[in-house]
């Protein structure tokens, strides 16, 4: 069953390669290509396309074909090419000539950029709900644990006292940077392509202002043509902002692994949270850190393999497009699954309170002791000098204190404004 069927058999395998894995990947569009459908059914009876008889038989047999998808029964077989050709026999077996209406107007690219927009537009908000979540908690274990120190490092090397408070308000911080990008994503997908079918519009006296309202689109992708070169743009903006994301997430992955091994031991894990090995009984294995950074990394590659596909296409629909679903649609799962995980995992991290006992970390007060003499009114290349030759010898002592007083240090992390900035972008 193809949408674009004349009676001439195909090739199978071309059917195979042409196919390829859409009807897996469709599932998920299943219930967009529906809220599409009864968009379409509302206008086309609104400017006198079907009759109202017609419309209702249409309305009740989409909603029934949307009660199986939500309650997981919706199938598309092999004998079907895709969502939408299913859908479509589907509406034809259940009111008979009216079901071969519904296409009017339409194309089967319109129709997937409706779906994908739709898809897209939930899935970000989701993400972006994810996010806030995840920086909630991250502030909530910054001031927990705001006067803990953690040693900072450069080049691997000790450097200068840090807290688990700057650490923890590091990455909620981050996350701000991220939401910004998947409202931006947001911004891109919210504008309705129905009514552009093949990329140049229809002869039939449509109304496409009255499915963008029935769609809740904020507006209009007025220009057919600039509808149709919206697929892959819109693909390729949310995975800009996924990317943008998994690069927070593995850094704060990576940060976690190397802080729970014993060579630094700053944080711990339940055991419940870690995994063992099949040969040391000893091994406590961070392998939901470790995940979280190798599946974010992958997420990272994602803008570039949707830009290959894309980048060199002129305007008007091609199959490779049909390709960037293959992408998109299994980033989008794999972000949302990282970002629960970290959520789940540092609700129980445990962070280590004494780790600067160690003598090891006494420099990591070099440049308070520094601080100290110019605030003596010692010059500065001089008090360096000074703290640098007590160091040579063996001779300095560490105050092993703080007292950094600017915005966003130590003793001074700006929380609520941090939270304020957040909430300030979040409606944006």
């Amino acid at each position: 069953m193809k949408l674009w069927e004349k009676g001439i058999p195909t090739d199978q395998r071309i059917d195979l390669f042409t196919v390829g894995n859409d009807r897996e990947l469709d599932i998920v569009l299943a219930k967009y290509d529906v809220l599409g459908s009864l968009a379409q059914t509302k206008m086309l009876y609104q400017v006198g396309l079907i009759t109202e008889n017609e419309k209702k038989d249409l309305l009740q047999a989409l909603n029934e074909i949307l009660t199986d998808i939500e309650n997981h029964t919706f199938k598309i077989e092999e004998n079907f090419e895709d969502v939408h050709s299913k859908i479509e026999f589907l509406l034809t077996e259940k009111v008979g000539d009216a079901g071969k209406k519904i296409h009017t107007a339409r194309s089967r690219n319109d129709q997937v950029l409706v779906d994908m927009n739709l898809y897209l537009k939930d899935e970000l908000k989701v993400i972006k709900d994810q996010s806030r979540k995840l920086f909630d908690l991250l502030l909530i274990l910054a001031e927990k644990n705001k006067n803990i120190l953690l040693p900072g490092y450069t080049h691997f090397q000790i450097a200068m006292p840090s807290s688990f408070g700057m650490w923890f308000s590091a990455y909620a911080e981050s996350l701000i940077d991220d939401v910004i990008l998947l409202n931006a994503a947001l911004k891109i997908v919210d504008q309705n392509p129905l009514g552009s079918a093949a990329g140049y519009g229809s002869s039939f006296p449509i109304d496409r202002t009255f499915t963008t309202l029935e769609l809740d689109f904020k507006t209009l992708k007025f220009n057919s043509v600039a509808a149709q070169m919206s697929r892959g743009k819109s693909e390729k903006s949310t995975a800009y902002a996924l990317s943008s994301l998994a690069g927070t997430l593995s850094k704060l992955a990576m940060d976690v692994t190397l802080y729970l091994s014993q060579n630094f031991n700053f944080l711990s894990l339940p055991t419940h949270l870690t995994t063992g090995s099949s040969i040391m009984p000893h091994k406590k294995n961070p392998d939901v850190f470790e995940l979280i950074r190798g599946k974010c990394n992958k997420i990272q590659a994602l803008p570039y393999e949707l830009t290959l596909i894309t980048n060199n296409l002129p305007s008007g629909y091609h199959r490779d497009l049909q390709l960037l679903k293959e992408g998109i649609i299994p980033g989008i799962q794999n972000c949302k699954a990282c970002l629960e995980m970290a959520h789940y995992s540092l609700q129980d991290i445990q962070v280590n309170k004494n780790i600067l006992e160690d003598p090891k970390y006494d420099y990591l007060f070099t440049v308070d002791a520094l601080n100290e003499l110019v605030a003596e009114g010692i010059p500065f290349r001089d008090a360096y000098k000074i703290i640098g030759q007590k160091v040579e010898q063996g001779t300095f002592q560490s105050p092993k204190k703080t007292t950094h007083t600017h915005e966003g240090s130590i003793n001074n992390l700006c929380l609520k404004e941090i939270k304020k900035k957040m909430d300030d972008y979040w409606m944006d």
